[in-house]
């Protein structure tokens, strides 16, 4: 039987792959660790080899094609990804979504998994241009209220990871408002 399932509460599914870019993936659970430790290693090794730190752009072309080349293997990686980052020559955040046929988008906001069912209108509607860390986390707060009123499962929290032009920080979420269905 498949479905959602809850196998480790404090379970990271998230990948710290230079100083500015973060990558947060699902999926099979052994691919999932396996392809996320590998693309960790080799952009930590071409920053070493090169001194300098790929882009976020150019870290999703990088996985787009490492996912690419696994599909035409016999053993693919079954993962989808959300690649984001601050891009310090623009001046601006990026972020990727990434799946396991290796199709690539830049996208304004995402969300996947299970979540993704509920929260993608909740994001539709709130989201634009611009907006302010404090608004985004608002947003947040809406999905995580919608979370917890729909989601089948027993919805244990988020563990939020911000990425700007200073790195990658753990931001402080605490969420024991309960919330009533109307």
């Amino acid at each position: 039987m498949r479905g959602a399932s809850i196998l480790k509460v404090n379970d990271d599914k998230t990948r710290k792959l230079n100083k500015n870019t973060l990558m947060a993936f699902v999926g099979e659970p052994g691919d999932t660790v396996q392809f996320a430790e590998y693309i960790q290693a080799n952009i930590q090794l071409y920053s070493m080899r090169n001194s300098s730190d790929l882009s976020p752009r150019e870290v999703s072309s990088f996985v787009r094609s490492e996912l690419a080349k696994s599909l035409r293997s016999r053993s693919p990686y079954t993962v989808n990804l959300l690649l984001g980052g601050y891009n310090p020559i623009l001046s601006r955040p990026e972020l990727y979504w990434i799946d396991y046929l290796a199709s690539c988008a830049p996208v304004p906001y995402a969300a996947h998994g299970y979540a993704q069912y509920y929260c993608l209108s909740i994001l539709d509607k709130h989201h634009h241009a611009g907006i302010s860390f404090e608004e985004g986390m608002g947003i947040l707060r809406m999905c995580t209220d919608e979370l917890k009123r729909r989601l089948p499962v027993d919805f244990k929290g988020v563990l939020v990871k911000v990425v700007d032009k200073d790195g990658i920080r753990v931001e402080d979420y605490v969420d024991e408002k309960p919330v009533y269905a109307p």
